[in-house]
């Protein structure tokens, strides 16, 4: 790939972005304004709102594309926003969430700004991420530069349960990556870039026996202890799958492993003299890229069936689940990604995988590469203190704008494969 994009080009588009430093901040405050807590998915629609508001402000167009489940209600008011920047077909999509994990401390969605650091829930997770990826596309609008396609700019809510009322939902829509060459999202990278996740199937298993006094235990059904058996049939599992490693760059090497956490909670019983007559624990796995989904998804399930072919009574809910994805660091769009990031941060840029879901994988999974770089720190996301570095957040916005015009700005109609979906019928590593 020949790119056509020039340093005057460049100048442009950092200069407009510098000018929009305050309006960016302005709307990272607004957004952590909105406790948009996911679960259950409240201030969906103040969110909505704000960034159609914003959006129309800026001149740019709006779509809202309601949530529509079939065969249930969903009063959340979940919505997609979709707009854009540029002309014709050739899209790279700018992707990210407005959802946030729910607030831990009191008035934590009050934004503060202290010197050059914004705190609230959501500034690093990611609606600073939100702000970056939008101005990047506003500035790319005013510095007139000529586009061969354009910037698609997708705002979803869920993705921090999933994403089924989000980008799963324009998946199932079939709207999801339409004509895409490439996909961005804002998560907060710590500086790195993550060009790979881990597929999850998070479960909730529900054990049932029988109460009965202590004095009467012969009357009733421990479901504690089948809930051990159970759990021990599962550690089996998880010592075979914790052998394997991913060949993607992750630190520490310890952190190559698959993965099952068993037991990241549990409740049972209602006395310490009353045999327990329900146990619930649930079961988080992480598959790398290199392993089969479905298949390490249906030996997760043989080892409950197991269970209830010997005889005991078991129900499982499924938390969520995800498939895993990896795309190349030397694909054309990752190269001019890690281009971009040195010359505006002066760093290197490095590929690492993720260590959880991201929603990278719904367009990989459409064949396109995927990469998520953003402003915010992993370590301080999810966290009672949460903050973003604001300066990050004009960064991340010149690193986009810069990356759009590189890569849409090319001498081919129809440019080289980006990358295609590691297959997840290849055999994973073992040590």
């Amino acid at each position: 790939m020949r790119s056509i994009a020039s340093e005057a080009v460049y100048r442009s588009l950092d200069g407009c972005i510098g000018d929009l430093r305050e309006e960016m901040i302005d709307f990272t405050r607004e957004l952590v304004a909105i406790a948009s807590e996911n679960p259950p998915g409240a201030g969906y629609p103040e969110c909505v709102r704000a960034i159609a508001n914003r959006l129309r402000a800026l001149g740019l167009p709006c779509e809202r594309v309601p949530y529509r489940p079939k065969n249930r209600r969903d009063d959340s008011g979940a919505a997609v926003v979709l707009s854009s920047v540029g002309s014709g077909t050739r899209t790279l999509y700018f992707s990210g969430h407005y959802d946030v994990v729910p607030v831990i401390t009191a008035g934590q969605c009050t934004p503060v700004v202290r010197g050059k650091t914004l705190f609230g829930r959501g500034s690093a997770d990611m609606k600073s991420g939100l702000a970056s990826m939008l101005y990047a596309g506003v500035a790319l609008q005013r510095a007139r530069v000529p586009l061969d396609g354009r910037v698609g700019l997708v705002f979803v809510p869920d993705e921090e349960t999933g994403g089924r009322r989000g980008s799963a939902f324009l998946t199932a829509t079939r709207r999801l990556g339409a004509h895409g060459i490439g996909m961005l999202t804002p998560e907060p990278t710590s500086g790195v870039v993550w060009n790979a996740n881990r597929g999850a199937v998070t479960l909730r298993v529900t054990v049932h026996g029988r109460e009965a006094h202590v004095g009467l235990m012969h009357r009733g059904r421990n479901a504690f202890e089948d809930a051990v058996s159970i759990v021990s049939r599962l550690q089996r599992l998880a010592r075979r799958i914790g052998r394997r490693r991913t060949r993607f760059h992750v630190t520490p090497d310890a952190a190559r492993r698959s993965l099952m956490l068993i037991g990241g909670r549990v409740e049972a019983g209602s006395n310490f003299n009353v045999v327990p007559g329900r146990c619930v624990f649930t079961i988080d796995r992480r598959m790398n890229p290199e392993e089969d989904f479905d298949a390490e998804r249906a030996a997760l399930f043989d080892v409950l069936g197991e269970a209830r072919r010997a005889g005991m009574s078991l129900d499982v809910d499924v938390v969520q689940e995800g498939r895993p994805s990896g795309t190349s660091d030397a694909t054309p769009l990752g190269r001019v990604l890690a281009a971009q990031v040195r010359a505006v941060t002066g760093k290197p840029a490095t590929f690492e995988m993720c260590p959880g879901l991201l929603e990278i994988r719904f367009y990989a999974e459409q064949g396109m590469p995927a990469y998520a770089y953003g402003p915010g720190l992993l370590a301080v996301s999810h966290g009672p203190k949460e903050f973003v570095h604001i300066d990050r957040i004009v960064e991340c916005a010149s690193i986009y704008a810069r990356t759009a015009a590189t890569v849409l700005r090319t001498t081919s109609e129809s440019p080289e494969p980006f990358s295609r979906r590691i297959p997840n019928r290849t055999p994973a590593r073992s040590a």
